[in-house]
């Protein structure tokens, strides 16, 4: 075959071409052929492989992590367990509403017990919070250094949250310190309470 006769191939009359020229052409035929039936049918399937492939590294990668979630289970539901505990001690100290009363007399009268003056003692206004609520109690108190220390100890060892703020000392005439402070003490909301905050919560959303 020459260049001759590709530049004399009539197409219209392949069949009287040389054989070398018809062979050149059935082959490009033949080229084209697969190249236009991969287009057409194997991108496609590509594709869908790549596609299937993600999926599948997707969901090995999510095997994988229910894997070591379920491994893990136990030590989860124990550790969830533990703090259920903790929560229920903690809220075992968390007093209702008819026992601040008796919460706020067992505070006036730690004072009261190491000789101190209560000179104010007013509760506030509660803030609610989730489950439970904050009270504050603004008290000023005169006496020794050893007995205010003595009193605010006895408050930590209250069965009782209390949590003492703002504490400020200032010495007076006679050798006594007046303490200023703020006193928080917290009780836990009952189920009204706390459908009530469930729902204003909910219309904070």
């Amino acid at each position: 075959m020459n260049w001759s006769d590709l530049n004399n191939l009539d197409l219209k009359n392949i069949a009287n071409a040389p054989l070398a020229v018809r062979a050149l052409v059935l082959a490009i035929l033949f080229a084209a052929i697969l190249a236009g039936g991969w287009y057409l049918f194997w991108a496609d399937s590509i594709k869908q492989l790549n596609t299937s492939r993600q999926e599948e590294q997707t969901l090995r990668e999510g095997y994988a992590a229910k894997k070591t979630q379920a491994y893990h289970y136990a030590a989860y539901k124990q550790r969830l367990a533990d703090v259920e505990q903790s929560l229920a001690s903690l809220l075992r100290q968390l007093p209702n509403r008819s026992e601040m009363d008796a919460l706020l007399t067992d505070i006036n009268q730690a004072g009261v017990g190491h000789g101190l003056d209560f000179e104010l003692f007013r509760p506030g206004s509660e803030s609610m919070a989730e489950f439970y609520a904050t009270l504050p109690v603004s008290i000023k108190v005169i006496g020794r250094y050893h007995d205010i220390a003595s009193f605010v100890s006895d408050l930590a060892k209250l069965p009782r949250i209390v949590t003492l703020h703002d504490l400020s000392l200032t010495p007076a005439k006679d050798g006594t310190l007046n303490m200023d402070a703020r006193i928080q003490t917290y009780r836990y909301l009952d189920e009204n309470e706390l459908a009530a905050a469930k729902k204003q919560q909910g219309g904070k959303k």
